[in-house]
């Protein structure tokens, strides 16, 4: 998502390179360009107005100093009203419950992903505020809705409530919230029921279970890939119920971006999480900071780093820097690091956090980034085909040898060389990374993604040698 936006904006940004200030018609003119793109990317119209008219305001009224250019001064000014625009600070869900249960209704239409979303936020709670949540459905029409969420349950180590034989969902909300008081949980999820289209129906229905509740969050759960139908959507609930914040589920899809970029100026109410996979823990908190860092090309190294905490074992991460700077980093060990990368997340959304420049300003498109995890396939099964003393020592990888592995991985003897050749060229990278931020991690990536982006090219360099011929 954005990678169309962030292209335009990053063009037309560009385009004021040689200009020696700032005025009235070379603003003008690049936020005329800016207009046309956020409206192709699908935001409200009246949110793009808006956005223009701020940008323009204060892009007038800035004088380009020092050493900055004026393309980095108008820069500055877009990154800041589009963080304005997504909702300036991150939104926190408090609990000012002590006593009894906090209860977080979940609202949306059908299809949006709320009963997925149910589940993922209450394993994002219980592993990152602590809390105990307990889940309960009152979808009682959607045949076997309620009968998900317990298999979500299942899958995440959280407890559903489901009483049997109940119908009525205000006699389901009763129960559960009775039930969380009696068994100690603070926090209770209710996945309510959606429809297809708003109606009159569903509505009241909401109201009631409100009214009855008193929850400290209601979130709207929106489809981001339905463009402004979700924003729509967002401000027809908001204004019948009254949400606190909305859920975009989806947002690793390739739409346009449109529904996180209106929904905030649409509604007044927050982006609190985005939906980034199908998996229960792909559930982040929104950084609309950190947002408009991806969408202008800064990359989000913040997010990544948070990340990389969160998955990689920091004594196992520390003993291998050491084995780096020893020069005793094996294959055994790569193999080892290989793993620790797939645990971060897929190679598009660790590449997504990182800035645009790092790659000479070439976008990472779908063929290069699956280039790049064909290669990890490959040298997972090279190394796995290996004896324990090949791993731990390979320049005792002769040609039959290699020719063994090459069989044993359904790979070629040229392959193998090829990953034993980016091997060493790896370890002396990753000797020079360690001492930056990013440790062998970083290093491997790097090596790994130089082999993938050098075979991307082979057309062009026989192109070349013909012409170098005539």
């Amino acid at each position: 998502m954005f990678e169309s936006l962030s292209d335009k904006l990053r063009d037309v940004l560009k385009g004021l390179r040689g200009e020696s200030r700032l005025t009235e018609e070379n603003i003008d003119a690049a936020l005329r360009s800016v207009r046309i793109a956020l409206l192709e990317a699908d935001v409200n119209y009246q949110v793009v107005k808006q956005f223009i008219d701020r940008t323009r305001e204060k892009a007038l009224g800035t004088e380009v100093v020092g050493s900055l250019k004026p393309e980095q001064v108008l820069y500055k000014v877009v990154y800041d009203e589009m963080t304005e625009m997504l909702g300036g600070t991150s939104s926190k869900i408090l609990f000012p419950n002590k006593k009894g249960p906090n209860v977080i209704m979940m609202v949306g239409l059908q299809g949006s992903g709320k009963t997925t979303s149910t589940g993922k936020l209450s394993k994002w709670l219980a592993a990152n505020e602590r809390r105990n949540p307990l889940l309960v459905s009152v979808d009682v029409y959607r045949p076997a809705a309620r009968d998900q969420l317990k298999v979500i349950g299942q899958a995440i180590g959280r407890r559903v409530f489901h009483p049997e034989g109940v119908d009525d969902p205000q006699q389901i909300v009763a129960l559960a919230v009775r039930e969380a008081e009696l068994t100690g949980f603070d926090t209770l999820m209710i996945d309510t029921a959606g429809r297809l289209h708003i109606d009159e129906s569903l509505m009241v229905e909401l109201e009631q279970i409100k009214a009855a509740t008193n929850p400290v969050e209601v979130l709207f759960v929106a489809d981001a890939m339905t463009g402004q139908d979700a924003v729509n959507s967002a401000k027809q609930f908001h204004e019948r119920i009254g949400v606190t914040g909305v859920i975009l589920t989806k947002m690793d899809g390739d739409a346009r971006g449109g529904a996180a970029l209106s929904i905030k100026e649409v509604t007044g109410q927050p982006i609190k999480f985005i939906g980034v996979g199908e998996k229960y823990d792909a559930l982040e908190p929104f950084y609309p900071d950190r947002i408009a860092q991806r969408i202008l090309g800064m990359g989000d190294v913040l997010s990544l780093v948070e990340k990389v905490q969160s998955e990689v074992d920091e004594k196992e991460a520390l003993r291998l820097q050491k084995k780096l700077t020893e020069d005793k980093f094996t294959l055994e060990d790569f193999r080892d690091q290989l793993k620790q990368v797939k645990k971060i997340g897929s190679l598009d959304s660790i590449l997504g956090m990182l800035p645009t420049g790092l790659f000479g300003g070439m976008r990472m498109t779908p063929e290069i980034t699956g280039e790049m995890e064909r290669k990890f396939k490959k040298t997972e099964a090279i190394i796995g085909s290996m004896t324990p003393l090949e791993r731990r020592n390979h320049k005792v990888l002769d040609g039959s040898r290699r020719k063994r592995i090459a069989r044993g991985s359904g790979t070629s003897v040229q392959e193998v060389n090829e990953m034993l050749r980016e091997y060493e060229d790896m370890r002396r990278m990753m000797r020079m990374v360690t001492s930056g931020g990013f440790g062998a991690l970083g290093g491997m990536m790097g090596g790994r993604m130089a082999g993938a982006l050098g075979s991307m090219k082979p057309k062009r360099n026989v192109k070349k040698k013909k012409k170098s011929r005539k």
